[in-house]
């Protein structure tokens, strides 16, 4: 026995073409004679889907919600490989982008204008996640830590405590 699966309003998973395909074939199987128990069991689907999908005058998958995204796949593809190269190609002093950045640069290249608190949305999108450069002092001395490292800290670490008569 299946386990019994609530569906509380959502939408079923699939692309709405696939749907709408799914809803055509109900309606011609219930007209080439199949009845509706038959047709819900086949596309398993509840029976009262059936009888909505009959009835209903409009079968057509409707447009998922949401504005159309600004850049096309070719551009996103062009943006990607934009920010493959160092920021200072492209004018800026330090080597990090940010999302004022990607937003200038999206505006120069594709003629787009993107809030920059919303660009790493775009940027979570392609794929690229937010990183930080690591950070340390200019005076660092990679040779004397080294040395502390191996010589100096463990001559100072304190060792295992030893028990007495133990």
């Amino acid at each position: 026995m299946q386990p019994l699966v609530l569906c509380l309003g959502m939408r079923p998973k699939g692309a709405a073409a696939v749907l709408e395909t799914r809803r055509r074939l109900a309606v011609r199987m219930l007209r080439a004679g199949q009845s509706p128990s038959a047709v819900a069991q086949l596309l398993d689907v509840d029976r009262v889907t059936i009888w909505r999908w009959k009835t209903a005058r409009r079968l057509a998958a409707r447009p998922h919600p949401g504005a159309p995204p600004r850049l096309s796949r070719s551009q996103r593809q062009a943006l990607r490989q934009l920010l493959q190269q160092d920021p200072t190609a492209y004018g800026w002093p330090t080597s990090l982008w940010t999302c004022p950045r990607v937003a200038s640069l999206i505006r120069r290249y594709f003629g787009v204008q993107y809030h920059p608190a919303h660009v790493w949305r775009l940027l979570r999108s392609l794929g690229l996640s937010k990183q930080k450069p690591q950070q340390c002092a200019r005076e660092r001395d990679e040779a004397a830590i080294r040395y502390w490292r191996g010589y100096r800290w463990p001559a100072i670490k304190k060792g295992p405590s030893r028990r007495v008569g133990g």
